[in-house]
C-alpha cells in the first residue's frame, strides 16, 4: 500500500490525504507551474479547476474568426471616418464663407453698397487683390499679406483656408511662397477694367453668389507645363467657359456664399470638368448664380 500524508489544500483550506508515490489520485492531472511555492498539492477540486484554468486560450480557428470579425468591422467603420472627416472639412468651409460674407456685408453698409474691388492693380512693387497683396518675383517665391485686403479690416487676422483644398497634394503649385486665398470673388460684382457695381441695384442677392470654392489647371507657369498640368488658387469665379475655375472639392460639390449671407453646395454643370486633371474636380458653376438678377428676394 502506497503511504500517505495529510495536506491542507493551500487555496481552499480542506484537509485531503495525498499519497506520496506514483498512484496518488493527483496524478491522473498534468502537471502545474509553481502557484503556491508552500506546497506542492491542492485538493481534488482545486486540481481540478486549476487544471481547467491552465488549459484555457484560443484555438487556432477562434483566432482567425476574431481577426475576420475585426476586418469586417474595420470595413464597415473607416469609411463612415472618412465621411466624418470630408463633413467636419465642409462645415469649416462654410464656416470660412460665411465670416467672409458677413464682412462684406459690413464694407457694403460702410461703402453705400458698393462692393469691393477684385483687384489686380500694380502697388508697391506687387499687386493688390480683394483678399491682400502679393510681391512681384517667379512663382512660388513671392511674398503675401493679407492686411491689405479689402476685408481685413472687418475680419482681424482673416478667415482660415479651406481643409479640403489640398495644399500637400504633388500636383498643387503655390502662386506665392505660402498658401493665400482658396475662394474665388465672383466678377459680376467686380467686373475686370470697370468700377464695382453698387448692391442697392440689386434686388435678389439671394440668388447672387458672392464667393466660392475656386481653383484652377496651370500649364502656363513653372512648374507647371502642358505635359504637367497643375492645379493653384484661383482667386474670382465667372461664367467664362474657356477657364472652369469652380472647384467642387466637397464630395463632387463647391460651397458657394450668396449675398445674403446663405450657403450651398453647388454641383459642376454637366460636361464641363476640366480633362487636364480630372482628379481635381475642376470645372464650372451654373452662370445662374453668378449673373445678377433683378425682382424681389422670396
Amino acid at each position: 500500500m502506497s503511504e500517505s500524508e495529510h495536506k491542507v489544500c493551500p487555496r481552499c483550506g480542506a484537509r485531503f490525504e495525498c499519497r506520496v508515490s506514483a498512484s496518488c489520485w493527483c496524478a491522473e492531472f498534468p502537471a502545474l507551474d509553481p502557484v503556491e511555492p508552500r506546497s506542492d498539492c491542492l485538493c481534488r477540486k482545486c486540481l481540478e479547476e486549476a487544471c481547467r484554468h491552465e488549459k484555457q486560450g484560443f484555438t487556432l480557428v477562434e483566432l482567425l474568426v476574431v481577426i475576420a470579425v475585426m476586418a469586417i468591422l474595420a470595413a464597415l467603420l473607416l469609411p463612415a471616418l472618412g465621411r466624418s472627416k470630408q463633413s467636419a472639412q465642409s462645415a469649416k468651409c462654410i464656416s470660412n464663407l460665411r465670416q467672409f460674407c458677413l464682412s462684406a456685408q459690413m464694407y457694403w453698409e460702410d461703402n453705400s453698397g458698393q462692393t469691393f474691388t477684385y483687384g489686380g492693380f500694380a502697388t508697391n512693387n506687387g499687386e493688390i487683390y480683394w483678399f491682400g497683396w502679393i510681391g512681384n518675383g517667379p512663382e512660388e517665391t513671392r511674398p503675401f499679406d493679407p492686411t491689405q485686403g479689402a476685408l481685413y479690416p472687418y475680419m482681424g487676422a482673416g478667415v482660415d483656408l479651406c481643409p479640403s483644398f489640398d495644399y500637400s497634394s504633388s500636383q498643387f503649385k503655390l502662386k506665392a511662397s505660402v498658401p493665400t486665398c482658396d475662394y474665388g470673388y465672383n466678377l459680376s460684382l467686380s467686373p475686370i477694367g470697370r468700377s464695382p457695381v453698387n448692391m442697392k441695384n440689386f434686388g435678389r442677392t439671394s440668388a447672387l453668389a458672392l464667393l466660392a470654392d475656386a481653383a484652377q489647371v496651370n500649364t502656363f507657369e513653372a512648374p507647371a507645363s502642358v505635359q504637367n498640368p497643375m492645379f493653384e488658387e484661383w482667386y474670382y469665379i465667372n461664367d467664362d467657359p474657356s477657364e472652369p475655375n469652380g472647384h467642387f472639392r466637397h464630395d463632387q460639390r463647391a460651397n458657394a456664399v450668396f449675398c445674403d449671407g446663405h450657403v450651398a453646395r453647388e454641383a459642376m454643370v454637366p460636361g464641363t470638368l476640366d480633362q487636364r486633371l480630372p482628379s481635381q474636380r475642376i470645372g464650372w458653376l451654373s452662370a445662374a448664380i453668378l449673373t445678377p438678377q433683378n425682382g424681389p428676394d422670396y
